[in-house]
């Protein structure tokens, strides 16, 4: 998976790193909520991987549900799910800002077992696995060792989850929930050592998030 998209980010999004043309840009249904000609085609080349690797699953994309809402409403009882977010931080990709991630997650029975972050720019890769850890290029994270911030987030999920998991912050937390952002992220933290939840400390779960979700550092 990593390698999947590595390639995609090769092949579609980096060539358009400050280098998109007029036309390339658009607002989805709400202003101020862009997508880009790399967005698109990025999560079709990984939609179209992952369905022909696992054809039974439900693939969940960002850009997909943003052209038909009613596929959030009907993902979360599926057995086997991915969700795609090809380029989380957008608005950070169109003003040339090198934080934005390629993000996968795997959902089996509601909970995230597997998730991919991977960062074009700064040329990272994050990976973690329910039960046996997280690690950044090859390294495993460890939360119980590292000395953190008392910096909140606020980049983008793909750039703030890895920041918290590694200990360049201590929290940080959202009011938008959507699963492409988050399950991922969630993942690699819990892996590491840290939680995500709602304020009362009820853990997260994809399909059914808090309305303000807390990522902390340390459980």
């Amino acid at each position: 998976m990593l390698r999947l998209m590595q390639d995609v980010a090769e092949e579609v999004i980096n060539p358009r790193f400050r280098t998109l043309g007029r036309g390339e840009v658009t607002s989805k249904r709400r202003p101020g909520d862009l997508v880009t000609v790399a967005d698109r085609e990025a999560e079709v080349l990984i939609t179209d991987a992952i369905r022909a690797a696992h054809p039974e699953a439900v693939v969940l994309g960002e850009e997909a549900v943003s052209v038909d809402p009613t596929l959030l409403h009907a993902w979360a009882e599926a057995e086997h799910v991915f969700t795609v977010d090809p380029v989380d931080g957008t608005r950070n990709f169109v003003k040339g800002s090198p934080d934005h991630a390629v993000m996968v997650a795997e959902v089996r029975a509601g909970e995230v077992v597997r998730s991919w972050i991977w960062q074009p720019q700064h040329r990272t890769a994050y990976v973690a696995e329910r039960g046996a850890g997280a690690w950044r290029d090859g390294v495993r994270l460890d939360l119980i060792t590292q000395q953190k911030t008392k910096n909140h987030t606020g980049t983008c999920c793909g750039i703030d989850y890895p920041r918290i998991a590694t200990g360049e912050a201590g929290w940080g937390f959202w009011l938008k929930t959507k699963p492409w952002d988050h399950a991922p992220g969630s993942l690699l933290l819990t892996e590491a050592g840290g939680s995500v939840g709602s304020v009362r400390g009820t853990a997260y779960r994809p399909a059914a998030p808090p309305r303000l979700l807390v990522a902390r550092g340390r459980r």
